[in-house]
């Protein structure tokens, strides 16, 4: 019961801490034997970073930064911001889909000189060689263990003309879990990037970094700062070996330091930890303390005869605290030793389940000397309630066996009292408070020592109840009732582990009756949409569309089309030559004010912006495919449950169909074909001053009430052709005809697989969630919490009443009554402590729903003030559910489950003790 924490607790530590990295070994798995490795800015123009290079911002800050006015300059080269004669080694990467004998996975492909001294540290060979020549790629264990394939495998990334041997395998000791293959610099990325682009496939976006060598004192911060200059980002060794102070760093001057920290946490991981010591101690006093009790009254002859000897009741005391100060002191070293042990030994479990490989073991003398003493010490306060009152005992009593008769503490039921109603109302404050759930937290956990404190008098009116029982639950009550010492802190137990799991289970049912309010479909209810995510891919979307009806029971089918300008296999933002886009022109004075001035909401006053976000022109846009503008019949508006006659009826006569009234005027709508889309425009979505030729169409425009599931537009085949527009398939809409099964599912994937085409499959089943599981977990931990306390108990009180049960023997009382009353011991303690920890339980979760609703609530009124959102005057909807259903387990099942349990490993019969001499 000692020694189990400390085996935990000891061996987290000793992992926790192997896995924690210095400085220098951090920088060897980042960037080899190098001083610094550099990349360019994803900012355009100069830039100031933090000296760890984890953060970086414009000069100036972000105030005043705009993109899209400053249009992205080509990087300078990386060898212009270096010293002369610095050695610079190009790491290269990017993501791609390679073939294997499961199918296609996605994979990280490198191009990296691995025979460099510069790389010495970041990747590990397990087997094999390192590649040498153009065709030979080394990979990851994950790799091989994702993909099926083995050193001396061939591999294929999608596109390739030709296959690439595996020669080796590695892995990555920060990355353990991440597929990728590294090939010799030039000969993946760039090839590959060739055929694709012959055969209208995706390239791969290489991310460019460089590792160099300057010897010397290495990359100082001066120079990193030259390199911001010239927008690039550096992560230099001895930098952040030996970082400057904050006055010296701009970007603290540009943005507040603790914008960019990164342990903004610590402080409530630390809490969270030292919560979960607190509470681990006061779970094993409450289980020990009987233990000891139980200890001390089977010894209380060899205790009175102590003092009949002349010992008097400091001896006594001192006796049965060196009996927890010994058995502390056992298991501290026992659980200490045995941590360690399992940690060495389960070294690879440990660094494979948190997916990086420990810089070696980092043991910690003191932190381990203060884990072993918590145990000690755990021991020593368990022991001292059993040795107070054990020292009370008069010689007497201890020598003939008598218990005598101990009044009840009237001072702990009012200190209990005091401290639930203090607490209580601190857990109140703290949903008005600012400190939130910190406050909330506090005063439930005091709430909860409160009624911990109050369990020896509700166990005392639990007995009351026992007029009313059979023999056998009577006598179990009854003994439960007048052994309190080893009742109550039983009962305590169970409750704390009720009261956590209770606590925990309302709130997330609250919180997944919100997020099931709060669930927005993307599709209608038992419909889905299979499409091809690349548009090089359209020449299989035939054979997708056929899989698809093969594969699932489908009910109804309505294929779609995209409007293309150029290659159909024109990305959908790419600013390639060749490649346009038909985009849909709203009208100037249906456009929405707030988002055609320059500055955007700036430049509205606030109660300006609040009417102008309840305008039906700033109508919040809801897009559920990839493409808004689609081409396809009226099965479209059957299979998205469009009902209204005049829209299906338009769409059937060939006129289009629009779902946006904004896009809208005088029944006519206008599309821009635009051959030559500038890169500005794409990164800011806006198209109405691009030049390009405007097709005006007539439209239908569909009610307010209906609903086009992110669709803004429906073109009929017929009105694109006479328009004049160029179409290419792009996947289906369908209904299906009852649920598909996971077999299904699985085939489908796999057929498109095989294909090799990237498409995703989105069937709309509802809003599932996935607390239920978390919900079982929790009832079923805490059933075994309660069947183990209240296990220990009733094995505590057949110890304790061992006379009484050879009693009950002798008298003739049935073999079936010790295994019943063994029975219903145990069941009494675990279900007074459900009962209670249930109650215990409630106060936390409400407390900490409300204060989200409060957060809630100011969030919403600052919303309507500042006008940010269209929002209604609606209070957000943060409900409070309780879990009946695990509250009945709970107060059902578990108490049930101890009482059977307990009977069955009870013998029917004991041995009869003999009559001692008179």
């Amino acid at each position: 019961m000692l020694a189990l924490p400390i085996i935990g607790v000891s061996a987290a530590d000793l992992t926790l801490r192997s896995a924690e990295l210095s400085p220098e070994q951090s920088l060897t798995r980042m960037i080899g034997a190098a001083d610094a490795r550099v990349n360019a800015s994803y900012m355009s123009g100069a830039i100031n970073q933090s000296p760890d290079g984890t953060a970086s911002a414009p000069v100036g800050g972000y105030k005043d930064y705009d993109p899209s006015k400053s249009p992205r300059e080509k990087p300078a080269p990386v060898e212009a911001a270096l010293p002369p004669g610095a050695q610079v080694l190009k790491d290269s990467g990017g993501y791609a889909k390679v073939r294997t004998t499961h199918g296609l996975l996605d994979t990280h492909l490198r191009e990296l000189d691995t025979h460099s001294p510069l790389v010495k540290g970041m990747i590990t060979l397990d087997r094999g060689r390192l590649p040498e020549s153009s065709g030979e790629v080394i990979a990851t264990r994950a790799f091989l263990g994702d993909s099926g394939l083995f050193v001396g495998s061939s591999v294929t990334p999608r596109g390739a003309t030709s296959p690439y041997k595996i020669v080796g395998a590695y892995e990555l000791p920060d990355e353990l879990e991440r597929p990728e293959i590294i090939a010799p610099p030039g000969t993946l990325i760039a090839p590959l990037n060739k055929a694709v682009s012959e055969s209208g496939g995706r390239a791969v976006s290489p991310d460019d970094t460089y590792l160099v060598k300057v010897g010397g004192a290495g990359v100082t911060w001066d120079a990193v700062k030259a390199a911001n200059a010239k927008g690039l980002l550096v992560i230099s060794r001895a930098v952040i070996l030996d970082p400057p102070a904050d006055s010296e760093v701009p970007l603290y001057r540009d943005e507040p330091k603790a914008m960019f920290e990164r342990d903004g946490n610590k402080v409530v991981e630390t809490a969270i930890l030292a919560t979960v010591a607190g509470l681990a101690m006061l779970e094993i006093c409450l289980l020990a303390g009987p233990a000891f009790a139980v200890g001390a009254r089977r010894s209380r002859r060899q205790l009175g005869l102590v003092g009949a000897n002349g010992g008097d009741r400091r001896h006594i005391r001192s006796i049965v605290l060196s009996g927890g100060l010994v058995l502390g002191a056992v298991a501290a070293v026992t659980g200490t030793v045995i941590g360690v042990l399992l940690t060495v030994l389960l070294r690879p479990v440990l660094e494979e389940t948190l997916g990086n490989r420990f810089g070696g073991f980092d043991f910690r003398p003191l932190e381990l000397a203060g884990i072993a003493l918590l145990a000690v010490i755990t021991g020593l306060l368990a022991a001292i309630v059993p040795a107070v009152t054990a020292s009370r005992q008069t010689v007497l009593a201890s020598l003939t066996g008598r218990r005598g008769i101990r009044k009840a503490n009237r001072v702990l039921p009012v200190l209990g009292l005091i401290a639930i109603a203090v607490g209580a109302a601190i857990a109140l404050y703290g949903t008005t408070s600012q400190l939130g759930s910190t406050v909330v937290a506090g005063g439930s956990a005091l709430a909860e020592l409160g009624i911990v404190a109050l369990t020896p008098v509700l166990v005392g009116l639990f007995g009351r109840l026992g007029r009313w029982l059979p023999l056998s639950p009577r006598l179990a009550l009854r003994d439960a009732v007048r052994n309190r010492g080893r009742t109550a802190p039983a009962v305590a137990a169970v409750l704390a582990a009720v009261a956590g799991t209770v606590a925990v289970a309302t709130y997330e049912q609250s919180n997944d009756v919100q997020m099931r309010q709060e669930y927005r479909a993307d599709l209608p209810h038992g419909t889905g949409l299979l499409a091809a995510n690349e548009n090089g891919a359209y020449k299989e979307v035939p054979a997708l569309r056929e899989a698809l009806g093969k594969q699932l029971p489908l009910a109804q089918r309505a294929d779609i089309e995209r409007l293309v300008v150029g290659k159909p296999s024109c990305e959908s933002f790419s600013s390639d030559p060749g490649c346009g886009r038909v985009e849909v022109i709203t009208p100037k004075e249906q456009r929405c004010p707030l988002y055609e001035d320059s500055k955007e909401d700036d430049a509205f006053p606030v109660e300006q912006r609040k009417e102008l976000r309840q305008d039906w022109r700033c109508k919040e846009s809801r897009h559920g495919t990839q493409h808004s503008v689609l081409v396809g019949d009226e099965k479209v508006l059957s299979v998205l449950a469009v009902t209204d006659p005049g829209s299906v009826a338009a769409l059937k006569a060939g006129q289009a169909i629009s779902f946006d009234k904004r896009q809208v005027k005088d029944g006519k709508l206008t599309l821009r074909v635009i051959t030559d889309p500038g890169e500005n425009d794409i990164m800011r979505g806006r198209y109405d001053e691009t030049p390009g030729e405007d097709k005006v169409l007539p439209v239908h425009q569909a009610p307010d009430s209906v609903e086009g599931w992110g669709v803004e537009l429906i073109l009929p085949p017929s009105a694109a052709k006479a328009a004049g527009l160029a179409t290419a398939p792009v996947g289906s809409y369908f209904s299906l005809d009852g649920i598909p099964t996971s077999e299904q599912r699985q085939k489908l994937d796999g057929e498109i697989d095989r294909m090799g085409v990237e498409a995703s499959l989105r069937i709309e089943k509802g809003y599932e969630g996935d607390n239920s599981l978390v919900m079982l977990a929790l009832a079923i931990f805490a059933g075994i919490v309660t069947i183990g306390a209240a296990g220990i108990a009733t094995g505590l009180a057949q110890a304790d009443a061992e006379a009484d049960l050879k009693t009950l023997a002798a008298v003739g009382a049935a073999p079936r009554v010790r295994r019943t009353l063994s029975g219903f011991q145990c069941g009494v303690v675990a279900l007074m402590g459900v009962v209670l920890g249930s109650v215990a339980g409630i106060l936390p979760a409400v407390g900490l729903r409300l204060t989200e609703q409060r957060a809630a609530e100011a969030l919403h009124q600052e919303s309507i003030e500042q006008g940010f959102m269209a929002v209604t005057e609606a209070v957000p909807f943060v409900p409070i559910s309780v879990p009946w259903e695990t509250l009945g387990g709970l107060l059902v099942v578990v108490p049930l489950g101890a009482a059977l349990l307990a009977a069955l490993v009870t013998r029917s019969s004991g041995a009869l003790a003999r009559r001692a001499a008179g």
